[in-house]
């Protein structure tokens, strides 16, 4: 454990010196969500401790052992027609005391017309980009676990291609007796492989680190979250002269000169995603949140509309979950997300092989 910490110290202050602000950046699919779940609450979750299977692909230290034969799965259009894939699988190991997942994250970007200089046609070419990873995690003491999650990512940009080794880190502390959770995961830190074009130097990897915090209430029916991004820099604010608008919901000030303002509020909300699940009975989830980075950069002033806004809910069934989610980045309309989890050891049954791997093993869940 202490050999962690000294590498997460020791990457964290790599990236404090390195990194660059948002938008240039390689491999950005990586920041997606992979998850309908993550997505309502705001597209980041780092100590959720709900039985979704999916939220592992967020931090790989939410991977628990009551996942075991778990399969997430959804499958959705996102904008301009992008078709977008994901998968997740789980499985524990009891003699090493481990949970290993395998994940798959595909997006399909179409066909495309290739033409010259001149606008002369050379035929079609497609875009797609992809990654593919292997978590482990394991616990320590009573309330921490810890997890990586090592994963190969390529690009294949009609005539150009790439490919990445990236790396997450995450820890999770879980006090179950007050409902606190915690969590911290650096993510996407590695190496580019292959470069798009072999002349230029190499391009910089969407490394993020985050943190977060999540609430339970004994006696009523809801869970808070915090969530904190990008903390390798302070000022992740866009630069832009033609765009001196107000688009904060949380404040207004234009009592200053723009040229004289310091925007600290903007500055530092841009750093934090709020949310919230309500539970409805047993079965029943619902989910908000708000991501103030993406109204500020996505709004508009004419009409601000619902920007940085999400909203979803769960339905947890014996051997089924279903989420469902919407997320309003700009006003032109809302991207929709539909997913499916699977107890696969629940629905089939592999006879005394599957006895043999631990197949129809059940474990009890760790954070009630």
């Amino acid at each position: 454990m202490k050999i962690f910490w000294l590498a997460l110290l020791s990457l964290l202050h790599g990236v404090a010196c390195a990194q660059v602000n948002g938008g240039e950046h390689i491999f950005e699919f990586l920041r997606l969500s992979q998850s309908p779940h993550i997505t309502a609450i705001g597209g980041i979750s780092v100590a959720n401790p709900s039985k979704d299977i999916m939220l592992s692909t967020a931090n790989p230290a939410l991977l628990r052992p009551e996942f075991h034969t778990h399969l997430g799965l959804n499958y959705n259009i996102y904008y301009a027609g992008t078709r977008v894939s994901n998968l997740f699988y789980a499985h524990h190991s009891k003699q090493i005391q481990t949970t290993f997942g395998l994940g798959i994250q595909y997006l399909d970007y179409g066909s495309f017309k290739v033409t010259d200089n001149i606008g002369n046609e050379l035929g079609a070419g497609k875009a797609a980009d992809y990654a593919i990873s292997i978590s482990a995690s394991r616990s320590y003491l009573d309330r921490w676990r810890y997890g990586a999650t090592l994963k190969y990512a390529g690009s294949h940009l009609i005539q150009n291609k790439s490919a990445a080794m990236l790396v997450d880190f995450g820890v999770m502390y879980a006090d179950t007796n007050s409902q606190w959770y915690a969590g911290a995961v650096v993510k996407n830190a590695g190496i580019q492989l292959n470069k798009y074009d072999m002349n230029s130097g190499s391009q910089p990897l969407p490394i993020d680190v985050q943190i977060g915090i999540v609430k339970k209430f004994k006696k009523a029916p809801f869970s808070l979250s915090v969530l904190a991004h990008h903390l390798y820099a302070w000022d992740i604010r866009y630069d832009n002269p033609a765009d001196q608008v107000d688009n904060s919901l949380l404040f207004n000030d234009n009592t200053q000169d723009t040229k004289k303002k310091s925007y600290f509020a903007d500055k530092l909300f841009r750093h934090f995603v709020f949310a919230l699940d309500i539970n409805l009975g047993k079965r029943l989830e619902l989910s908000a949140g708000y991501n103030h980075l993406r109204r500020s950069e996505l709004a508009i002033a004419e009409k601000k509309g619902l920007s940085g806004f999400s909203f979803g809910g769960g339905l947890y069934l014996n051997k089924f979950i279903i989420h469902f989610a919407q997320s309003y980045y700009h006003i032109s309309g809302a991207y929709s997300e539909v997913g499916i989890n699977f107890a696969l050891n629940q629905l089939f049954g592999m006879g005394k092989g599957g006895n043999k791997i631990n197949w129809s093993e059940k474990f009890a869940n760790q954070y009630k």
